[in-house]
């Protein structure tokens, strides 16, 4: 029969967030009882739907999963039971409240059985509660929608997601949503959070960069443990690019163009060369090792390639290598020349090596794994508002010409490398040095250590990825 082969969407979650509402929302009607007193629903209501006028399916509604009697555990069971049975599943949480812990494990639970699943931030009734929305972000779901169903606020994206999953009827349909016609500006930002997919794989591709003869050869060979021959000593030869990888504390790490590394080319114009080799090696890497010869020490080669490798916004490990051969120069002293010179790489450790010997050569694999850690590291939402905050009150916002400037939040909306956005009533007029003192403080408060920190501002539904 046709209601057998309709797609089952079952609303879930703890009493009194909103599903019932949901429903009647959805259905069209008032028929489930809605009420603010906790465990109003205790059986499972079932209605056809029909939404963007031919998708039909059945919406569920479950009981508040709760657990502190033996009735309310009973519904919280059979509230499971629709969950196991369904298609497609819509966990409700209470914005008005800070995320829970047992909203956590309830999500979670549900995450395990490996079905589509947004979280819904029910009862953000106006602009002012919109901050509370980014605290549930860190539930790490794959959607995550705001939404007021009592105002009936936020529900475009919601039912563009329910889409993906609810097939379209080949016979046309008469009836046609036509609720929040309207474009919400807020929208745009949900978009784009739910666009953002955190990549979960463990493989580091890193570039070994630096001017000739700083040992990049000796470097990789003491790495990979093994030694090679060199793929060519004719000047100019062009080799096509080789990568070549290592397990370590169960990161993959792929040293890529290594042809390029240990190639011996002495061409006319080397400098154009080496920096023409190294764009495209960065635009394929996620972390870079910087060699600086220690008997030489920072060239306005090595200037331009620190530019190159901030401008790419990559993790960066600044290697000083021949460090057993250096004279009589201290690690003070060329610590405080490397500062100097490579500004653009400030956020950038150093460890000094002697590639030759293999002194501190096994120490550089764990500072990959480290540095790659926090490269892809997102910081939760309700956290990096603290710091903000805190930041804030150490060093107000300057106002500009007498306007005040605010920052109502922030959000972390990508990874490798960190990029974090300040909405404000006047992006334009923060200043790039109170940008950077936010990088600082953020840097210092959780462990950026390697890492490029991006911070923009924007307004409210402005895209992110905008240059400015």
């Amino acid at each position: 029969m046709q209601e057998q082969e309709l797609k089952k969407v079952a609303i879930l979650g703890r009493p009194n967030v909103g599903k019932s509402s949901l429903f009647n929302r959805l259905a069209r009607q008032r028929d489930a009882i809605t009420s603010d007193m906790s465990g109003t629903t205790r059986d499972v209501k079932k209605r056809i739907v029909t939404i963007s006028g031919n998708r039909e399916f059945e919406v569920i509604d479950t009981g508040g999963i709760d657990y502190s009697s033996e009735l309310f555990s009973k519904v919280a069971d059979f509230s499971l039971r629709a969950a196991e049975a369904a298609d497609v599943i819509i966990y409700m949480v209470d914005g008005k409240t800070l995320p829970d812990e047992k909203d956590r494990e309830l999500f979670y639970k549900l995450q395990q059985l490996g079905k589509p699943l947004a979280l819904v931030v029910n009862k953000i009734d106006n602009d002012k509660e919109e901050e509370r929305y980014w605290e549930f972000l860190e539930f790490g779901a794959d959607a995550t929608f705001p939404m007021s169903v009592s105002h009936n606020r936020y529900f475009n994206d919601f039912y563009a997601w329910l889409e993906q999953y609810i097939p379209a009827k080949e016979e046309p349909q008469g009836l046609e949503l036509t609720e929040d016609t309207q474009i919400d500006p807020f929208d745009e930002i949900v978009r784009d959070i739910n666009a953002t997919r955190e990549e979960e794989d463990n493989e580091i591709r890193v570039a070994i960069i630096g001017r000739v003869n700083t040992g990049k050869s000796s470097l990789l060979n003491a790495l990979l443990g093994k030694e090679r021959s060199i793929v060519s000593d004719v000047a100019g030869t062009t080799i096509d690019p080789i990568d070549e990888a290592i397990e370590h504390d169960g990161y993959k790490i792929t040293f890529i163009d290594t042809a390029g590394i240990r190639r011996r080319s002495k061409i006319v114009g080397i400098e154009k060369y080496a920096l023409a080799r190294t764009t495209e090696m960065l635009k394929k890497a996620d972390l870079v090792l910087l060699m600086i010869d220690a008997t030489v020490g920072v060239t306005e080669l090595d200037e331009r390639v620190a530019g190159l490798i901030e401008e790419h916004k990559l993790a960066c490990l600044i290697v000083i290598n021949k460090w057993d051969i250096r004279e009589d120069k201290t690690y003070e002293k060329m610590v405080e020349e490397i500062r100097d010179e490579l500004k653009f790489l400030h956020y950038a450790p150093l460890i000094t090596i002697s590639a030759k010997t293999g002194m501190r050569v096994n120490k550089i694999l764990d500072q990959l794994t480290a540095i790659y850690g926090r490269y892809k590291f997102r910081i939760p939402t309700s956290e990096l508002n603290d710091a903000l905050r805190e930041a804030m009150r150490r060093h107000h916002v300057p106002s500009h010409n007498g306007a005040v400037v605010n920052i109502k939040f922030a959000t972390q909306y990508e990874t490798k490398p960190p990029k974090i956005a300040l909405i404000s009533n006047r992006p334009e007029f923060i200043h790039f040095s109170y940008k950077r003192y936010l990088a600082n403080f953020l840097r210092e408060k959780f462990d950026f250590e390697g890492v490029p920190l991006d911070i923009v501002a924007r307004k409210r539904g402005e895209r992110f990825d905008e240059d400015e």
